[in-house]
């Protein structure tokens, strides 16, 4: 290269010339800078916090629909056996010998335990499937809380922008209690509350 080159400035280049010379005392704006950051990290983690009960309630949902469908298949099943126990007991008022009427009153007693065991097998899937829900139900309200808390950040983070920008020291007190009520909220749904 040549002695004679010369170098030519971006126009952000000019600007953080300028916020070097004459910014470096802004307390204001840095404050602002940090409390921004700090906004939006907390933020931030709210969020992910928000996604994660939101994939669990989901979750819980499908093993509720999951279980539900095991308690029907045990409940139709139920029905067959108390089909086959109906003509078995048909059969043994039909039969013609006392060895037939011995057979099907076996196979009516035989189907009449099996039932038994079939209904509790159904009613657990059915309770497990309610408690699913339940939890389901309770996981998605505290996603709820999740999502409004960091709704609230948000809003913070934008109010300390308007508040750099207009210079407006009163607006900042509005970013710490829109914050705080984020904050509050966040802890809600820390707590499961």
């Amino acid at each position: 290269m040549s002695e004679g080159h010369f170098h030519v400035h971006g126009p952000h280049d000019h600007q953080l010339e300028h916020a070097a010379e004459h910014g470096a005392g802004d307390k204001f704006a840095g404050r602002i800078a940090a409390l921004t950051a700090i906004l939006a990290t907390i933020g931030a983690l709210m969020s992910y916090e928000g996604g994660s009960t939101q994939a669990e309630a989901g979750t819980l949902k499908n093993d509720a629909a999951i279980a539900k469908t095991a308690a029907n298949d045990q409940w139709a099943y139920y029905q067959a056996k108390g089909t086959k126990q109906n003509l078995a007991e048909l059969g043994e008022q039909l039969a013609a010998t006392p060895e037939k009427v011995a057979k099907f009153r076996e196979d009516a007693e035989r189907y009449g335990k099996e039932k038994t065991a079939i209904q509790e097998q159904a009613k657990a899937k059915d309770e497990e499937s309610e408690r699913l829900n339940q939890a389901s139900e309770a996981m998605n309200h505290v996603h709820h809380r999740w999502a409004l808390a960091t709704t609230f950040l948000q809003i913070s983070i934008a109010l300390s922008a308007i508040a750099l920008l207009t210079r407006r020291t009163w607006l900042v007190y509005g970013v710490y209690g829109v914050a705080a009520i984020g904050l509050i909220i966040g802890g809600t749904a820390a707590l499961h509350l």
